[in-house]
């Protein structure tokens, strides 16, 4: 993939500020466009954006295709006349600022999302009606299973609550006609429950209406959306029921093994996903579809396609079903070159980037590098003492060492701020970052609370075409601003938010410097 010299910022939605609870794709997400423009950034780097639910992981969505209704913004559908002001006013307790609290946000939002959808559907002067049809038919080869799935899951999700039975899911506690997608037994439960069903339509209809016009505007402005797709799915979706063949699975629909990683630098015992398996063998007789349709519909939301867990595609770590830690997996060849001739064969050359980080052998490498796809550098794993011997500097992470075809980033979501890294690196490491920063010379050696700044500096004046930077790190922000600690639940996961503060013009002509400088705003 050939990629022009460019630079942005990586924030999740849920992240922007000033809306009740949770950052949405309304006002605010515009805002950051046109603080992006004045900074000269024309990069947008988002997490997966699906419905997310226990754990509220945005790489474990109750859909692929979906979009999470968390992120609408309740602002324009008053000004649309889905609902009242005095309806969408929010309780005291939802709170504008501060970490995200899901749990309050799902309980206040929800509802009020499906009484929208209610007065949508039953609107007898409906401007909006037209498109939503039009909607319907065009997404409906995910949107009906999706809705359906949605519809029989907040059935059987309430019913395990009252009888204590954490944990139920499609596969262990639905109905076995239902669970196994029984052709007549979904038509069925369909014809009954239209109206639900419907419901989760419509909102699908009001996220997809404002991200359509979000990604319209950030175009026009010559900002560039990256998205990101997970490699594997989640367990409880919409995805792996309605397409059971697909994954390793047991006749009830249960996986015989899971996804995870092997020990590494995140985790001791490595990191135990528990995603069902894909079933390679019967994705290459139906040729991939499922894949190609997968990334075809990411491709209709944004500009690029950042894969997650990329050397899953040459070999992955399979962990039985029911091991507590994912050290004793195995890895299993994946299907390679064959998955990417068949993408390429459908959708030419496409704008991925490959999340090549990890256990990266001489296969995944020659995968990466034979569709010229760009791989990722991060900074925050340059400055290794352990790398750094007499024979010189030559970790791969370190920007001298960098071909064009990759994209740096201080740090990603996994990843701790790079402030919060710094306040906790020794001093073996600072004493590598002082002389790298300082080349050398000793008058040019940066202060210590200077090193997050100059660190951004260098991943923007690297040779990587794309230098993308988490919002953390623009301003700096400590270990209260990580996004994720890999293989944990709770804590602040997820959760941080901006605040309105950081659309500082100082910061964006601070960014609009180094643009110019060092050549990303062309």
């Amino acid at each position: 993939m050939e990629i022009e010299r460019k630079s942005g910022i990586l924030l999740h939605p849920t992240s922007l500020p000033e809306t009740p609870g949770i950052g949405t794709i309304g006002k605010q997400a515009y805002k950051f466009v046109d603080w992006l423009v004045s900074a000269q950034q024309s990069i947008w780097q988002i997490l997966p954006y699906g419905p997310t639910g226990y754990g509220d992981s945005p790489y474990a969505s109750f859909s692929t295709f979906a979009g999470n209704p968390l992120l609408i913004d309740i602002d324009m559908l008053v000004e649309k006349g889905f609902l009242t002001k005095e309806q969408a006013n929010p309780p005291e307790w939802i709170k504008s600022e501060g970490y995200v609290d899901f749990g309050s946000v799902v309980w206040w939002k929800i509802p009020l999302l499906k009484l929208a959808a209610e007065q949508f559907l039953d609107s007898k002067n409906n401007p909006d009606r037209v498109a939503y049809e039009a909607f319907k038919n065009d997404e409906s080869s995910w949107l009906d299973n999706y809705s359906i799935f949605m519809s029989i899951k907040e059935y059987y999700d309430a019913k395990a609550k009252e009888e204590d039975k954490f944990g139920a899911m499609w596969s262990n506690y639905w109905p076995r006609e239902l669970a196994i997608h029984d052709a007549k037994a979904v038509s069925d439960w369909h014809s009954s429950h239209t109206r639900e069903t419907e419901i989760h339509k419509v909102i699908q209809y009001f996220f997809f209406t404002q991200w359509h016009a979000l990604k319209k505007y950030a175009n026009e402005k010559g900002v560039k959306i990256v998205g990101d797709i997970p490699i594997f799915v989640a367990s409880d979706s919409a995805d792996v029921w309605a397409n059971q063949h697909l994954f390793q699975l047991d006749e009830n629909g249960r996986s015989t093994a899971v996804a995870g990683v092997p020990p590494d630098y995140f985790s001791a015992t490595g990191q135990l996903w528990g995603n069902p398996l894909y079933n390679w063998d019967a994705m290459e007789k139906e040729n991939y579809a499922w894949w190609i349709w997968r990334i075809k519909a990411m491709l209709s939301q944004v500009d690029y396609v950042r894969i997650d867990h990329f050397r899953g595609f040459e070999a992955y770590w399979s962990v039985p079903a029911g091991e507590e830690t994912a050290i004793n997996g195995k890895w299993i060849p994946g299907p390679d070159h064959k998955l990417f001739d068949a993408i390429k064969k459908e959708l030419g050359d496409i704008p991925i980037i490959a999340e090549d980080l990890g256990l990266i052998t001489e296969g995944v490498a020659k995968l990466r590098d034979d569709f010229a796809l760009p791989g990722m550098k991060v900074l925050q794993f340059a400055f290794d003492a352990n790398e750094a011997g007499s024979s010189g500097f030559t970790n791969d992470f370190l920007p001298h060492m960098y071909n064009t075809n990759c994209v740096v980033y201080t740090g990603t979501h996994d990843n701790d701020t790079m402030q919060g890294w710094l306040d906790k690196a020794s001093d073996a490491e600072k004493d590598i970052i002082r002389r790298y920063l300082s080349g050398g010379i000793k008058e040019n050696i940066p202060s210590d609370d200077k090193f997050c700044e100059y660190l951004v500096k260098e991943a923007i004046a690297s040779v990587a075409k794309f230098a993308v930077i988490p919002m953390q790190d623009i301003f700096a922000i400590g270990d209260e601003g990580r996004m994720n600690i890999p293989s944990t639940t709770g804590g602040h996961n997820w959760q941080w938010r901006m605040t309105p503060e950081m659309f500082s013009t100082e910061k964006a002509a601070w960014l609009k410097e180094m643009s110019v400088l060092y050549g990303r705003n062309l």
